[in-house]
Order: C-alpha cells, then structure tokens, then sequence
C-alpha cells in the first residue's frame, strides 16, 4: 500500500541506475565501492559510532505538530544512506556482494547499480551493530539491534552466512494514517463499520497478518478513534506503533547487554503495564510467552484491549496462538478457553499486490473436540 513518502527523509528518492546511484550518493556524502571508487573505511571520520536526532526547520513534527522534527542522521548508514532513507522505503537487505535489495512497499527489488565489496560490508555492520550498544564478531556472529526512531539492523556475519556479510534493514513508517486516509486507499473495504464498532464498544482486538501486511498501521489509526479520556499503554518488542492520541504511555523492551544481564522482556512488560492503569492496553506484537500474560489481563477486566499476530492466513490464527501458549506452558485446551474469552474479534490482513487489505473478521470459538478454531464474523 502506498499512500505517501516519509515526510522526514532529508534525502532524494531512490537511486535507480548507476548514474543516479552515484549523484545521490555524492550528495549525501558517501559512494559504494564499485559505483564511485570510495569505501567505508575512506569515510570513516564522518561515520563515527552515533545516532543524531535533530531538529531541523520546514518539517512537521510528527509527534506535537510543530515546525520542528525530530530527524534521523542518514548519514549513518554509509553507502546504504541513499536506500534507506528513500521515500516509502520499508526494508533494505543486503545479501553480501550478491546485491542489495530494497522493499518500498511493492515488494523487495534488487538495486543493480549498487555493488559493495566484502571488507566494505563488514565495517559498516560492526559500526551499525555498535550504534546499538552491542558487539558483533565471529563468536556472536548473529546480532540484532534497534537505532533511532525504531529502525531495526540484524547482521549476520561468515561463516554462519555462507555469501558474505548479510545486513536487514527494517524502517518503521513515521507517517500516522487515520481510519479515513486507510478507507480512501480501499484498506477497510466493507469492514470499516464494523471496526469503529470494535473501538466504541470496547472489544478486545487481535489484528493478525502476515510481516509487512500493514497490522502497525491499521491498529495505530483504530486506536486514534479511541476517546481522548482513556489512558492507552502499548507494550512492544519494538516501538512502532504510532498513536495519535493525548495519552499514549510506550513501554519497549530491552535487550540483555554485552555482559548478558538487564534484558527487559514483554511478559515483563505486560505485568508493569497492568500496574499503570490502562483504559486500553496494547501490545504491539505477541512472539512468546507474553501472550499468556495479555489474554490473562484481557480476562480480568481489561476491556478495549488489542494485541498483533503474525499469522498468514486466517485458519493459521489458532495454531499460532497455541504454539506461542506452549512457550509459556499452556496446553492446547488452556490456550482456547484463555483466548475465546480474551479476544472479542480477529481483524486478519493480507498483502494484495502493493495494497495491504483488512481480507475477514473472525472470531474465536471452541468445537466439540475443545480445539481453538476462527469462524468468520457474521
């Protein structure tokens, strides 16, 4: 689904030969090796371990409506700078000196006038992994950490990656769509009724999809429907929902430090969020135990809550959330009774083409044989 650039992107548009590959990446001060002759470590001084948010004048701020933002250094991210802050860009993947790839929101197209060499690719991913407080080498080959303004890196490095370095890139969308901006580009389609519905009477949510599906988004714009009274705490691995609402409390998990110690989990986090006196509690996407903790609250009084799932399809629903109950020692027929009661309504969504799509409401009922099953909403 496109509906429109990053407002915040200091940056032009994505190159798309090798001519303009190499006039963007003049201009932002960095040029892959192939493309201009210069290397990450020739710019090594004006990549220094550091994230800068800045405030810079003529961009809305997207979180208090002033004329100042809260701006991401590109510059950070080296010869990738160009990719990344490229206008809807979602993902960037480098795939070694295999190429790079980059998903602007009709799926991932590989950039055939970039090319970087090996030494190049695993500077850059030992400098992106510090920016994020941990460390990378062949010992902790595998690491995966948060920058600014909710951008994700996972890094994996030879031997384990058996093509050279590999670099994941995943840029949440700053942009806040409301229910009427999703309905113009045909995301509800004939369900838009019966979500505002959700939200005035209360219902517990479980919105599900498939990565990239657009889940975030259309939970981020239901909750902005919420009344302006109520106190909503989202709880996430990453913070990405975007809420536009007077009282929004985040809460974001931790990762455990270079000694191993401080790791700040979302069941944890679903626990202290219960003693903030939510009106709505949310969590961002339940990957674990933590979905043993929401359907419990949900089960308790906390009316008007929500909580995402990856699920590819709808029928798919109930064994995720089994699978996920397991980890947090639940049997089968302990998940089902917890979530029939939990959730009032599953919103599944689906990727059509470039759209993202609300495809069927649903909800949770047990069968005779006391298995959790999903029956569409009449």
């Amino acid at each position: 689904m496109s509906l429109s650039p990053r407002s915040t992107v200091p940056f032009v548009a994505r190159p798309r030969s090798r001519a303009a590959g190499t006039a963007t990446a003049r201009r932002t001060g960095y040029v892959a090796d192939g493309i201009g002759g210069d290397t990450l470590a020739d710019a090594a001084p004006a990549l220094e371990p550091r994230i800068d948010v800045r405030s810079g004048p003529g961009v809305a701020d997207e979180t208090s409506g002033s004329e100042e933002s809260t701006v991401l250094d590109w510059s950070v991210f080296g010869p990738l700078a160009p990719y990344v802050a490229g206008e809807g860009v979602t993902d960037v993947f480098v795939n070694g000196e295999a190429g790079l790839w980059v998903d602007a929101g009709s799926g991932a197209v590989r950039e055939d006038a970039w090319h970087c060499d090996e030494r190049t690719l695993r500077v850059l991913a030992v400098r992106l992994v510090a920016l994020g407080g941990r460390h990378v080498d062949e010992a902790s080959p595998c690491v995966d950490v948060r920058l600014a303004e909710g951008i994700r890196v996972h890094v994996v490095l030879p031997p384990i990656s058996t093509g050279g370095t590999l670099i994941s890139i995943r840029v949440p969308r700053r942009v806040r769509f409301s229910l009427d901006e999703l309905a113009a580009v045909n995301m509800l389609g004939e369900f838009r009724g019966r979500l505002e519905a959700a939200i005035r009477d209360r219902a517990n949510l479980l919105v599900t999809g498939a990565a990239g599906s657009g889940k975030t988004t259309l939970l981020s714009a239901l909750l902005a429907t919420a009344p302006a009274q109520e106190r909503i705490v989202c709880v996430e691995d990453v913070a990405e929902l975007q809420v536009t609402h007077p009282h929004v409390v985040a809460l974001e998990a931790r990762q455990a430090n270079l000694e191993g110690a401080g790791a700040v989990g979302l069941d944890r986090l679903v626990r202290e969020a219960l003693r903030m006196r939510p009106d709505r509690l949310v969590v961002g996407e339940c990957r674990g135990a933590e979905v043993r903790d929401l359907m419990a609250a949900l089960n308790t009084g906390h009316d008007g809550g929500a909580g995402t799932l990856h699920a590819n399809s709808m029928d798919d629903v109930p064994a995720r959330l089994e699978a996920l109950g397991a980890l947090a020692g639940m049997d089968a027929s302990a998940v089902a009774r917890q979530a029939v009661s939990a959730f009032d309504l599953v919103v599944h969504l689906e990727r059509v083409g470039s759209r993202r799509v609300v495809a069927c409401c649903a909800e949770l009922v047990v069968d005779a044989a006391g298995r959790l099953l999903a029956r569409e909403a009449a």
